[in-house]
């Protein structure tokens, strides 16, 4: 045994030289670099969306090929998702045949996305055949499948060859439909036989921005009409009672097409598709796209109109993308496959300033009223000014948020933070947008640089990209001022408080009552949860679930925290009415709010010593003070 030793030694020596220079020298994916170079054909993809019992999508792909190594991918950074949240873990099924024979595939081991397989010697064509097993409830991810209503995100269902930027990859797609529904999308029809629908041939990255919405109760309206443009609102919605929109609803859509074009000065599309579903149960969403947008709200986006206002800036959030955010883009964003990682450095002009846009073009285009607006704008610029997690994380770090996330949900939102760049980005732009009006006199504004930056290129679709740079150029030429110290001043700090400056200089501050807003009493009705975010630092469902514990308020102070139900207030049973009637009793006493909660199997009681009151933001004028917000909310000529 002994005479094995030196020989064992070197072995181990040997092994652990092997594993610190894999450790020095990480394994690389064995992946074709994307080059600028047409795809050699055009592949053909077939999805069946008719398992709507099982919610599955079955897909077939035929493929041109040559002989020899290759790979395909399946997307992971996906458009609009500022992260790598491709829903792999839902492909399933992925077989590859060439002339009725298996080809073998092997996944790669560093880059999961890719599949490497080795075509045979004269095969031209391979079969690929798989599925996407959409979520089924919520807990596995947003559903997209319903009896009534589907929607098709490209990049779920589609594989591409690596090797090639996405734009020179030609595919022609169709779709088999449940028989008799009707379907919306930016993508051109070639022809619909039955219930499948082929497409004409776009390129890849076409494809992959082009979702569609089909439903059983499906309605378009026509959003610019007589426009040699045209813009389409397509609905689709659980029940047929859902699509009832009355004249002057969407008389407030059109005006709010007819309000973006003005502000712009340009389009970017040759004709836009919002899809909006209208549903219970398909998931919920706002995505943007070149010449689309998904919108998906609850049922009563129609029928309920009159019982509240949130919620109406989604459509023009998402129209206002085709110009900031599709057309003109953040640099970072400029990447030639949807396998390769963005940078995010610049969200907070993409969705920043879209942010700000959208209450903009909703309050101009009657979408909102001006109180609604800002009732709107009180609640955001209270939910980031009461940011603890400021003191140690910039906005500008939150733009990494989809990555370091992945828009999963956080036990401590208030100090961890999130995608903060949205909100409190749009803050920021209320402060360029009143410094520009404050140092000319309001003869210029924000509008002046959407013009100048996105009215670019009227007509075109080729997007054109951006640096910070370019947007302080950009300012510069609107009103003169040193505006990178400016914004690096609002981004790269730590607080306290949100940025509040442009409230001010738009003749209004914060301010907290005891009685909420319009906005916040429909918020609550329609989410079934009570916000003491600034009184007692929580909200709470009407079951008793508590979120949102607010970092070093009173109930985090107590002990409280997000997995915990309030049984009990101050001994009697728990409804949201009890504890508001607690909270404002213990303003003029001294003794605590005494709270029975349970965690787990346990039970144990809370005692908030707060004496404040109950607390809702809103807006209140500053006396003598021009009226700006007023200004931004009016109408364009």
């Amino acid at each position: 045994m002994t005479a094995h030793a030196p020989f064992r030694f070197a072995a181990r020596t040997a092994s652990g030289l092997a594993l610190a220079l894999a450790l020095a020298f990480p394994l690389r994916a064995a992946v074709p670099a994307p080059a600028d170079r047409p795809y050699p054909g055009t592949i053909v993809l077939k999805v069946d969306a008719t398992n709507l019992a099982q919610q599955i999508f079955r897909m077939r792909m035929t493929v041109p090929v040559s002989p020899g190594p290759m790979t395909f991918l399946y997307p992971q950074w996906l458009p609009a998702n500022h992260g790598p949240s491709g829903p792999l873990t839902q492909l399933a099924g992925l077989k590859f045949t060439a002339g009725g024979k298996p080809v073998a595939w092997t996944r790669d081991p560093v880059d999961v996305f890719a599949f490497h397989v080795t075509v045979p010697d004269g095969v031209t064509t391979l079969e690929v055949q798989y599925q996407f097993l959409s979520p089924l409830d919520p807990a596995q991810g947003r559903v997209v499948m319903t009896d009534d209503i589907l929607g098709l995100q490209w990049p779920s269902v589609t594989l591409y060859p690596a090797g090639y930027v996405a734009r020179r990859i030609t595919v022609q797609p169709s779709l088999t439909l449940p028989a008799g529904w009707q379907y919306g999308t930016a993508l051109e029809t070639a022809q619909r036989t039955g219930d499948e629908v082929q497409f004409k041939a776009h390129d890849l990255e076409t494809l992959i921005d082009s979702p569609l919405f089909a439903g059983r109760h499906f309605r378009k309206f026509d959003l610019d009409p007589g426009a040699r443009v045209r813009v389409s609102l397509n609905v689709v919605a659980d029940n047929a009672d859902s699509l009832e929109a009355k004249p002057e609803q969407i008389a407030a859509h059109r005006a709010m097409v007819q309000q973006s074009l003005k502000l712009f000065g340009s389009h970017h599309y040759e004709h836009y598709d919002f899809l909006l579903a209208l549903s219970d149960e398909f998931g919920g969403i706002g995505r943007e796209h070149h010449q689309s947008s998904e919108n998906g709200v609850k049922p009563g986006y129609f029928t309920d109109w009159a019982r509240g206002e949130a919620g109406r800036d989604l459509l023009p959030h998402e129209y206002a993308h085709s110009w900031n955010g599709k057309f003109r883009r953040p640099a970072g964003q400029d990447v030639p496959n949807f396998n390769t990682p963005l940078q995010n450095d610049l969200l907070w002009v993409y969705e920043g300033q879209t942010q700000y846009w959208g209450s903009v073009l909703g309050a101009r285009s009657g979408l909102l009223s001006q109180a609604g607006a800002r009732d709107a704008l009180a609640s955001t610029a209270a939910r980031y000014d009461n940011v603890t997690g400021r003191s140690w994380r910039a906005v500008q770090d939150t733009v990494n948020d989809p990555i370091v996330a992945g828009r999963r949900p956080l036990a401590w939102s208030s100090y961890q933070r999130s995608e903060d760049y949205y909100a409190e980005g749009a803050l920021i732009w209320l402060d360029v947008d009143t410094r520009i009006r404050e140092l000319s006199g309001d003869k210029r504004s924000l509008d002046d640089f959407a013009r100048a930056f996105y009215g670019i290129g009227n007509g075109s679709m080729r997007p054109v990209f951006y640096t910070f740079d370019d947007v302080v150029a950009t300012l510069a030429k609107v009103q003169k001022f040193d505006w990178a110290p400016f914004l690096r001043a609002r981004l790269d700090g730590n607080g306290p408080g949100a940025p509040l400056d442009g409230l001010a200089r738009a003749g209004w501050k914060l301010v907290y009552t005891e009685t909420p807003t319009d906005y916040i009493r429909n918020a609550e009705e329609r989410s079934k949860v009570a916000d003491f975010s600034y009184s007692l630092g929580f909200a709470v469902r009407a079951d008793g679930g508590v979120s949102n514990v607010r970092w070093d308020g009173p109930a985090f102070r107590a002990g409280l925290a997000g997995n915990t139900t309030i049984v009990a207030v101050n001994n009697k049973v728990f409804k949201p009415e009890v504890l508001k009637a607690a909270v404002k009793a213990s303003k003029d006493g001294k003794a605590p709010i005494e709270l029975l909660v349970r965690k787990g199997n346990n039970l144990r009681t809370i005692a908030l010593d707060y004496h404040g009151g109950l607390r809702y933001p809103r807006l209140e004028r500053i006396p003598g003070t021009p009226d700006r917000l007023a200004a931004i909310y009016r109408a364009l000529k």
